[in-house]
């Protein structure tokens, strides 16, 4: 099962996300990741494994500012268990991040047709292919 966590508010986020992905640990899961937002700038760090090793990594890679955070924990369904594979996605343009839990069983259709209009993928996920799906709708419709 995946878990999911989000926090907006006056607060540091990453404390937050990371305490509630900790008491989501009991459903099991392969993979965590967490995303935080600034005001500015959408940081993402994702691994293979558990919290702690999100911790670890999340230390190492961002700067752990920002009072809006999503999280995730993941039990593969499309992709592998892999550090690309797991959650939070950023969209091509890196103005957009998803975490999503289910499966999009149209996803390759959809991938093939995002492909054909210039969208480039790193994961095997159906999730990455939404969040590109609605990056190109938001685009389309300015």
């Amino acid at each position: 099962m995946c878990g999911i966590v989000g926090y907006i508010g006056y607060r540091e986020a990453y404390p937050i996300v990371i305490e509630g992905l900790k008491r989501l640990e009991y459903r099991g899961y392969d993979s965590a990741g967490i995303a935080l937002f600034d005001g500015k700038d959408l940081k993402v760090s994702k691994t293979k494994g558990k919290v702690a090793d999100l911790e670890e990594r999340a230390t190492a890679e961002i700067t752990k500012t920002g009072s809006v955070g999503i999280g995730h924990t993941r039990w593969a369904t499309h992709g592998v268990p892999n550090d690309v594979n797991s959650h939070p996605h950023l969209s091509n343009s890196g103005e957009l991040v998803i975490i999503h839990n289910g499966i999009i069983e149209n996803y390759d259709s959809l991938k093939q047709e995002l492909i054909t209009r210039g969208y480039t993928f790193q994961s095997d996920t159906d999730t990455e292919v939404l969040i590109n799906l609605i990056e190109d709708v938001k685009r389309r419709k300015k």
